[in-house]
């Protein structure tokens, strides 16, 4: 399993993401003011947690059923064989389905647990019959539909 070393973060810097993680937006005047900082030092911060990549991107969150995506279905996958290939030819593979908005390499009984938002019920079928099954070295497909959400976070808790 990879690793990556934490970076070592103050009481600023997580005042910082905090605000950042509320609003994204924020100008850096406001973020300055928020964590009681002149501008320019804000901005040495900011761009040191960019750089040290604490902050990875700057996206907008857009609401799944507005957009006409109301389901989120789990699946979980199992491949052939965890050879190195088959994993590598899985994963560059899967990434190119927009339904899936999430993949991770899972242990237990299945190598990978995918979050996908569909339109509806024909939506699932289509991509089920369509592209999962049809992914390199995948054995088994099952599928779990939530019903309701009931946490859903963005923001880490630093």
């Amino acid at each position: 399993m990879k690793t990556v070393s934490a970076v070592a973060l103050d009481d600023i810097d997580r005042k910082m993401l905090r605000a950042l993680q509320a609003d994204g937006r924020m100008t850096n005047a406001d973020l300055a003011r928020t964590v009681n900082l002149s501008e320019s030092a804000c901005l040495r911060r900011l761009r040191a947690l960019e750089t040290e990549h604490v902050i990875s991107r700057y996206a907008a969150v857009v609401n799944e059923r507005a957009v006409g995506l109301p389901i989120s279905v789990f699946v979980t996958v199992t491949l052939s064989s965890q050879a190195e290939g088959v994993l590598t030819a899985f994963e560059t593979a899967v990434a190119t389905a927009p339904e899936v908005v999430e993949c991770y390499l899972m242990t237990g009984s299945s190598d990978y647990l995918l979050r996908l938002v569909v339109r509806d019920i024909d939506d699932l079928e289509r991509i089920h019959a369509r592209e999962l099954t049809r992914l390199p070295g995948v054995t088994r497909v099952s599928s779990s539909i939530a019903m309701r959400t009931v946490v859903k976070r963005v923001a880490l808790p630093v």
